[in-house]
């Protein structure tokens, strides 16, 4: 779209932030128009960024990358040595597009929408575009995105598309094209909230007088969709996920926190009497509208890929009998076989007489003899030997790179043969990207750039998101648009019209207010909550330890006298080796509960788990910090347990007493308890070495309560009382026993016609058994056999509202 000479802007008036902006021949601009003049849309924000100092320019990108980093934000690197995390590319300059050109951007995508609609339904339906001769039976069969078993299947909405997406570009023409559909599972919307919260950030001073279009109400508005498609039962929505190593597992939890949906994989699930439902601590729960976020052939390994172990056996058989809304349908993924494109346009002509609002990318469909040959005889050095042997598509794409190399002659003679065979072969022009700004060395540069747009279906038709995910190329190589390649993601800006309302996900209120239901909480969820209270309280524990016994090592420089020897042998007995200062058994217990967090990142906070990344990553380079003695080690240690206590003060405190929080809570009271029985039966026995008592005071922290309750000497009996029988003394057993009982009572089913569930019957059996002992009754012996029962409760756990 060029920009009318009376709206023009020099691109001088920007000075040094323009100096060497130089576009390629060739292709079109998103900052400068056809003339070389800046576009109107542009013109603010460049006078806001030229007014800002370089060191200004600086702060607020690191404002922006901090709160990325804050927030965990991230993509997988895939490299030969694994996979690892990497901060999220942000490249902080915003993609701004004018209101007039989103709208014709919008009017091409919502009838695209239908048109791929009413394919999908075609193909697993009447399939009369097949039988007519409009689509080659062979591009559908060869698709493994074809699913078989899902022919003749319904969907109870009436409609198999519900969220989708669309990669496109803007040609040397300044038109936008379609570079690709996404229909299987779409993604990007979580990162395109996360980029947005940044950019504006970024510029926040700009951003709240610029009329931004906001993003809250697209989401909101399919939140209420979904909500909807429940129909008249009591069933839930849930986003289902591949699992943590997926790419994109962050925009998985992170759009089921921002939604308030379940986040489920395949083994949190279980069709049952043909109706899906979720395992949940209180049993059986259904599911109803299930938003996938895992390719459809991995969904049921009974009637799809049976090689999956992240599907749900019986998935497609709840689909046959309609009490399940999928989005978007199982087998919508064949609408992303390349080869479609070339067909497209036709099909659009006979399903709604009127040509393609936004063309294709150019594709041609190398199955058709014709063009077999053709290439073949003029074009053999090409490099579309795949293409031929395979009858996959041939693609002219942005810089030739989804398809043949063609030089600038053979682009000619092909181009030429193609406009003549357009009619049989339905293809279009040749697309080379665009370019967009991006900010480096204190000015900006143009940077190939594509763009994935957003549609949700609501009540009320296809909603276009006011914005979108920018990728943006790390060098002038289009082919550098993925992060993997170096590429970097934008904020997209819809700018233009009058200003725009500050929309939340909050809906608004027409009757009176009822308290929502509480959250159900799956199984595994539960489990992963449980096990992560025990691997933080099990590394407190051991800073504990490892602090009293480097302290001892610095202060008498004997690593082998009889008490620092008893607390290294059980530090041993706990696998926390002393060869290093800081044992890699440590590091181990951390690492396994950043996992467990991991997999309830949709029901952790952030706070939560950046303060528990950030005492991991501490950790490991204490680690790795050259010549570290007992003295240094004494200081980690008690910096350390200072950042795990503060993580657990958090959680704790800011945590929603829900169910989610109970299990947390037993995690940590059984494993509290059962640590102390240990400590209890082995330094307060008569056999321990001189110093145990003081030893087990430090670890337990109750140095100070003891000073404060018994004005008597240090002796066996008041240290027992304190740390084994005292109900007011957090660090003791039998607090924890009582904690435990407390949660154990307030789950879902622990009681049954006034009658305890088993694991409630053993958890008051416990206590009672401690709650009668004496100081001097407590013997080693007992402490013991008291620790295994403590210990057996998990497997009664497990069995009651796991397994």
């Amino acid at each position: 779209m060029n920009v009318p000479v009376s709206h023009a802007i020099d691109p001088a008036a920007f000075g040094k932030l323009l100096a060497d902006y130089t576009p390629a021949k060739g292709s079109s601009d998103e900052l400068l128009d056809a003339n070389g003049h800046v576009r109107p849309v542009w013109g603010p924000f460049l006078k806001h960024l030229a007014g800002l100092s370089a060191d200004e320019v600086a702060q607020r990108f690191a404002r922006g990358s901090q709160y990325l980093n804050d927030a965990g934000v991230y993509f997988r690197y895939y490299e030969e040595e694994g996979t690892s995390e990497r901060a999220w590319p942000l490249s902080h300059i915003p993609l701004l597009i004018d209101r007039d050109d989103w709208q014709t951007i919008t009017e091409g995508l919502v009838q695209r929408a239908d048109l791929l609609e009413e394919v999908v339904a075609d193909l697993y339906g009447q399939n009369r575009l097949i039988a007519d001769g409009h689509l080659p039976a062979s591009l559908i069969a060869k698709s493994p995105e074809w699913l078989r078993p899902m022919v003749g299947v319904q969907p109870r909405t009436g409609k198999y598309l519900h969220f989708l997406a669309f990669e496109i570009g803007r040609g040397p023409d300044g038109k936008w094209w379609v570079l690709g559909d996404r229909t299987q599972a779409p993604s990007g919307a979580g990162f395109a909230l996360e980029n947005r919260v940044a950019t504006a950030k970024t510029f926040s001073d700009f951003y709240a007088k610029a009329h931004v279009h906001r993003l809250a109400g697209f989401f909101r508005r399919f939140r209420e969709t979904l909500l909807n498609l429940r129909g008249e039962t009591d069933s839930r929505v849930a986003i289902l996920t591949p699992g943590l190593m997926n790419d994109t597992y962050f925009e998985h939890a992170y759009i089921a926190r921002y939604l308030g949906f379940m986040l489920l994989d395949g083994e949190d699930l279980v069709v049952s009497n043909g109706s899906l439902m979720v395992r949940t601590i209180a049993g059986l729960r259904p599911i109803s509208v299930l938003w996938r976020r895992l390719d459809a052939n991995w969904a049921d390994p009974l009637e799809l890929n049976e090689q999956s172990q992240i599907g749900t056996p019986g998935m497609v058989e709840a689909l046959r009998g309609g009490g399940l809304t999928m989005i978007n349908a199982l087998g919508a993924g064949v609408l992303e076989t390349r080869a479609l494109l070339a067909f497209l346009p036709r099909i659009c002509r006979h399903l709604r007489g009127e040509p393609l609002k936004l063309p294709n990318i150019a594709t041609w469909w190398c199955g058709d003899q014709r063009t077999r040959n053709y290439v073949s005889d003029n074009f053999g050095k090409m490099t579309i030997s795949r293409s031929l042997s395979t009858g996959l598509p041939f693609t002219i794409g942005p810089n030739d790179v989804l398809g043949g190399n063609l030089n600038s002659s053979n682009r000619a003679d092909f181009s030429a043969w193609l406009e003549t065979e357009q009619d049989a072969l339905v293809g279009q022009e040749a697309v080379t990207l665009s370019t967009t700004p991006a900010y480096a060395d204190g000015k900006l540069v143009p940077r190939p750039m594509s763009l994935r747009v957003f549609l949700a279906r609501t009540e009320s038709g296809w909603e276009v998101m006011s914005g979108g995910f920018a990728r943006i190329g790390g060098s002038d190589d289009a082919s550098a648009l993925a992060m993997q390649s170096g590429g970097r993601a934008a904020d997209v800006w819809i700018l233009g019209g009058s200003p725009t309302n500050s929309e939340t996900l909050i809906p608004k209120q027409d009757g009176p207010y009822v308290r929502s239901r509480p959250s159900l909480l799956p199984a595994r969820a539960a489990d992963n909550l449980f096990w992560l209270g025990r691997y933080v309280e099990r590394a407190e524990g051991a800073l504990r330890l490892l602090r009293a016994f480097h302290a001892r090592v610095a202060e008498t420089g004997e690593p082998e006298a009889p008490m620092t020897a008893a607390i290294a042998a059980h530090l041993a007995q706990l696998g926390l080796d002393l060869e290093q200062p800081i044992p890699p058994g440590l590091q181990a217990t951390l690492n396994s509960a950043l996992a467990s967090a991991s997999k309830v990142r949709d029901r952790f906070s952030i706070d939560g788990w950046l303060a528990l990344n950030d005492l991991a990553h501490t950790l490991a380079a204490e680690r790795a910090r050259p010549g570290l003695d007992s003295e240094d080690a004494t200081l980690v240690m008690g910096a350390l347990l200072r950042k795990i206590t503060g993580f657990s003060g958090l959680v704790h405190e800011n945590m929603y007493r829900f169910a989610g929080w109970r299990f947390l809570s037993i995690g940590r009271a059984l494993e509290r308890a059962q640590v102390m029985c240990g400590l209890l039966s082995e330094f307060a026995d008569a056999e321990a070495p001189d110093g145990a008592l003081d030893l087990l005071l430090e670890v337990g922290d109750s140095t100070l309560s003891l000073n404060q309750r018994y004005a008597v000497t240090l002796s066996r009996d008041p240290v027992m009382d304190l740390l084994g029988l005292d109900t007011f003394n957090p660090r003791s057993i039998l607090y924890q026993l009582k904690e435990l009982r407390s949660h154990v009572e307030a789950l879902p089913g622990a009681d049954f016609n006034g009658q305890p569930s088993p694991l409630a019957r053993a958890t008051l059996e416990l206590y009672a058994q401690l709650a009668v002992q004496t100081p001097d009754s407590l013997t080693s012996e007992k402490l013991e056999d008291l620790r295994g029962k403590i210990l057996s409760l998990s497997e009664g756990l497990f069995t009651a509202y796991i397994r």
